[in-house]
């Protein structure tokens, strides 16, 4: 199948998506710093780090397709929690999340004839963790690449009382928004 666009993404999580919902892609990660700015709202940074993903892919590649990028964070109160550095980020960020609600914030970029960006914005609630239970879920190894340190597609669905927003959307790519932005690029999903 020809490939309808390039996704700006190692994500194995994000293909299992696309591949959800139909649409075929090249993959082409780009190699960007992720590191928050000063004083930078979580909102601003996770738009911010889709846009330069994709904008670096089409530098990149310069290819004839539209260029999908994506950026997913945690976000409790105003800390955005990336992925775990380590074990002891790892238990950290956990016992923060235990027993709270916290957002789970997807940013789109997509770029082609122009550039359309989309937010998806998901409450999550954990209920009350033990340390057991956290370290225990750290040695799994599911945590290690997974911003807030836990996945809700994998054991950490097990921490998760209840989410109102878009599960697509925790998981890394929101699919209600991601369809949305590939109609404005002429990509229709069901035809």
């Amino acid at each position: 199948m020809t490939a309808q666009i390039i996704l700006a993404s190692a994500s194995p999580r994000r293909r299992e998506l696309l591949d959800q919902i139909k649409v075929s892609y090249h993959v082409h990660a780009v190699d960007l710093d992720e590191t928050p700015l000063p004083n930078e709202p979580p909102l601003a940074y996770v738009q911010r780090v889709a846009a330069e993903k994709s904008a670096l892919c089409l530098a990149e590649l310069k290819p004839n397709l539209p260029v999908l990028a994506a950026d997913t964070s945690v976000i409790l109160g105003d800390i955005i929690m990336g992925k775990p550095k380590n074990q002891a980020d790892a238990l950290a960020m956990l016992t923060q999340l235990s027993g709270r609600t916290h957002q789970v914030v997807s940013a789109l970029s997509l770029r082609g004839r122009e550039h359309f960006q989309a937010l998806s914005i998901t409450e999550v609630t954990f209920r009350s963790l033990s340390e057991t239970e956290i370290l225990d879920y750290w040695l799994t190894g599911e945590p290690m690449d997974k911003a807030g340190s836990y996945a809700i597609q994998g054991l950490g669905g097990l921490f998760v009382q209840s989410i109102v927003g878009s599960f697509s959307g925790v998981v890394g790519l929101p699919l209600f928004e991601t369809a949305q932005l590939l109609s404005k690029q002429g990509i229709e999903l069901l035809k």
